[in-house]
């Protein structure tokens, strides 16, 4: 009896390892966050619920998010299906820290960076401002411009007060011909400050413009 007892005392102690051993494997064989495995995440940083008639301004426009790699046999995660939002609900003109807010599936999130963002929010502006056509590359005296039309003649620019306040003219940009011919097309109107360079974060409306230049031969003296 003493050495059946034994016999089947080893047999019980071995199927209960093999049972401890197949209940380790199957709870954490494929989890990453044992095994080690991870992946980054490069998403862009979005806001929510700003208030109407103001705009937010910040320099991280991305996050970078470090997951727990999904378990064999399922999709791989897409940058797509994950959002990095700041809700700005209930904030107006001031200087914030907002802390980023992740909308994402079931993973395992292991490092967000940045946590939060300083923004700023300014109440937008608007001006209105005459359309002006800008003749852009090299001159050629063989041709002369006539008959310049450029429809709407005025154009809207909505920004923050200090962007609106650098913008000193609305121009279409037309390039210069090597011969006689009709420019007739649709152009983007640029808001440029009294340098010419382009103030960037201000919207001009409409953002299409019909320009119609007639480029003659010029008259030979």
């Amino acid at each position: 009896m003493l050495r059946i007892f034994k016999n089947n005392f080893s047999l019980k102690a071995l199927s209960l390892a093999l049972a401890l051993a197949g209940w380790a494997y199957f709870r954490f064989a494929n989890s990453p966050v044992i095994a080690g495995r991870s992946e980054q995440l490069s998403i862009p940083i979005t806001t929510t619920h700003l208030a109407l008639g103001y705009i937010a301004r910040f320099t991280d426009k991305q996050a970078v998010v470090t997951i727990a790699s999904p378990r064999r046999g399922t999709a791989a995660l897409r940058p797509d299906d994950v959002k990095a939002v700041l809700d700005l609900n209930g904030l107006t003109a001031g200087v914030y820290n907002v802390p980023i807010r992740l909308v994402a599936p079931s993973v395992a999130i292991q490092s967000l960076s940045p946590a939060s963002v300083t923004l700023a929010i300014e109440r937008m502006s608007q001006k209105s401002f005459p359309l002006a056509i800008y003749y852009s590359g090299n001159r050629n005296r063989a041709v002369v411009a006539s008959d310049a039309k450029i429809l709407p003649a005025q154009a809207i620019v909505r920004g923050a007060s200090d962007d609106l306040s650098r913008v000193a003219a609305i121009r279409a940009d037309v390039p210069l011909p090597n011969s006689p011919q009709l420019f007739d097309a649709m152009v983007r109107p640029l808001a440029v400050d009294a340098l010419g360079t382009e103030v960037v974060g201000v919207q001009v409306a409409p953002n299409l413009v019909r320009v119609r230049v007639n480029f003659g031969a010029a008259t030979q003296r």
